[in-house]
């Protein structure tokens, strides 16, 4: 019991900071402005992806993408919440990671939802090329999803 209260825990800490930086860039910084926090690497810059994830898709403006997208994410998160209780307890890592990317997961699902778009903010840079803007549950589902790998490449074969 104590274990399933720490992914939980875990889950909604991680969706919390989400929605709190989120929140703060949003309320402190205008859409499409930057704040330069590193120069020539690192900006704080707001935008509204109405796409997924790295604003894949966020350039088309139609209403059945979003709603596409906003169906994929309940599919995707289905799965993670299966595949999280179908996993032992004895692997710890393989939770963490599935716990990351239902916290990501989560994290944009909320904002779809509640704001139409996933508030994005990360921005970082050298020279002129960017790496898509991004927000602590990109981070969250890309470093579970990159922990799943490590995971799979680590189990011994059977």
């Amino acid at each position: 019991m104590k274990r399933k209260l720490f992914y939980f825990l875990f889950i909604l800490f991680w969706i919390l900071i989400d929605q709190a930086t989120k929140l703060i860039v949003a309320r402190s910084v205008n859409l499409y402005e930057s704040v330069r926090i590193i120069p020539g690497f690192f900006n704080i810059t707001v935008i509204h992806n109405k796409g997924a994830i790295f604003g894949f898709f966020s350039q088309t403006g139609n209403q059945l993408v979003y709603v596409l997208l906003t169906l994929a994410s309940f599919a995707a998160l289905g799965l993670v919440v299966y595949y999280f209780f179908k996993t032992p307890p004895t692997e710890k890592l393989m939770k963490i990671s599935l716990s990351l990317v239902l916290a990501g997961a989560l994290g944009n699902l909320i904002d779809r939802i509640f704001r139409g778009y996933v508030i994005d903010f990360l921005d970082f840079y050298v020279k002129r090329w960017h790496w898509p803007f991004f927000n602590v549950a990109d981070s969250c589902i890309t470093i579970g999803a990159c922990l799943l790998i490590l995971v799979f490449f680590r189990r011994k074969p059977a």
